[in-house]
């Protein structure tokens, strides 16, 4: 028996540069957080040749090419695993809700593979196979910062060459810049789960044909994502509030689909109830919704209680400084 397990994320700013439509021309940059909520993936040997898949529905075939999960086939297609195991998968975050499950996900599958072949892979590895799998293999129009947050974990910068190539640095950030950082975010879930590939097609289109408002939508926000670098380096924390209110702005020219009226008015009510910013995670149009509020605790109840009311649940959670790791190996005992 094998446990793997990787961490979702909070992306801080510059969210959507990580698209290869985007990067492979200008070159992308943001600021991700993992955090600990987490995608578990166990392994196991099977006494018969079967392989037998544990998710939202269970699997059992006698080949690879008959398994119908997207991500469980390749992984195995790529280890080259190709009978007698069960795999097993468990979240504690709902899919859909722009927090990366999918990317981490993906990077617990390949993680429990490699350790239950006994091979040792880098983080590095781990986050290209992923990216593989999701990016190249099963033509997913998304970015690369779900895979290499999951794998990498903390509170991590990322920048996406031209080239593909991807250059990971943990933020010199103070605990006491970390601790400020960790008490004013907010983690709320709407309740709504949504598809992230209609919204994030159309900004990959868009991006490859070279629309306007959604390049430079993207410089701005890649501007903003370098901004919330330089400021947490700083230990100027509360700057966040004002870029990620920015953010949120410029971030709803890129579809139609990021926001709607409900969405707008828990944003203005948050607003009024004394967040100095905020948004959406991951591509938009429901899921989670992150926001910055630096009022004292008295003020945060308010503030919670005023959310609650219009239907978000608050979500609490801590950073993840590991990343993907194997939390049982037991195929030797």
């Amino acid at each position: 028996m094998i446990i793997s397990r990787s961490p979702v994320r909070i992306t801080l700013g510059g969210g959507g540069t990580d698209l290869s439509s985007y990067y492979s021309k200008y070159g992308g940059a943001l600021i991700a957080a993992a955090i600990d909520k987490y995608t578990f993936v166990t392994a196991h040997t099977r006494f018969d040749n079967d392989i037998k898949l544990n998710y939202s529905k269970t699997e059992q075939v006698l080949s690879i090419d008959e398994i119908k999960h997207n991500i469980f086939r390749e992984g195995l297609r790529l280890l080259n695993i190709k009978k007698g195991i069960e795999l097993t998968s468990l979240s504690d975050i709902p899919s859909s809700s722009g927090l990366g499950t999918s990317g981490s996900f993906t990077v617990a599958v390949l993680n429990a593979l490699h350790t239950y072949k006994k091979e040792f892979v880098s983080q590095k590895q781990l986050a290209e196979e992923a990216c593989k799998i999701e990016i190249e293999i099963l033509k997913e129009p998304i970015g690369k910062q779900d895979q290499y947050i999951a794998a990498f974990g903390g509170i991590t910068s990322l920048q996406f060459a031209k080239d593909g190539a991807v250059t990971v640095k943990p933020l010199k950030m103070s605990e006491e810049a970390q601790d400020e950082l960790h008490n004013n975010i907010l983690l709320f879930y709407t309740g709504i789960s949504r598809s992230a590939s209609n919204i994030l097609r159309e900004q990959d289109e868009k991006s490859k044909q070279e629309e306007s408002t959604t390049i430079e939508t993207l410089h701005e926000i890649k501007k903003i994502g370098l901004e919330t670098k330089k400021a947490f380096e700083q230990g100027i924390i509360d700057k966040l509030g004002e870029l990620l209110d920015l953010h949120w702005n410029i971030k709803k020219r890129l579809s139609k689909g990021i926001s709607n009226r409900f969405i707008d008015d828990c944003y203005n009510i948050a607003k009024k109830k004394g967040a100095l910013g905020g948004k959406i995670m991951g591509a938009g149009g429901g899921g989670f919704f992150m926001f910055y509020h630096k009022g004292n605790n008295t003020k945060k109840t308010v503030f919670i209680k005023a959310l609650a009311k219009i239907g978000l649940k608050r979500i609490r959670y801590n950073f993840d400084f590991e990343g993907s790791k194997i939390i049982l190996n037991m195929k030797n005992i």
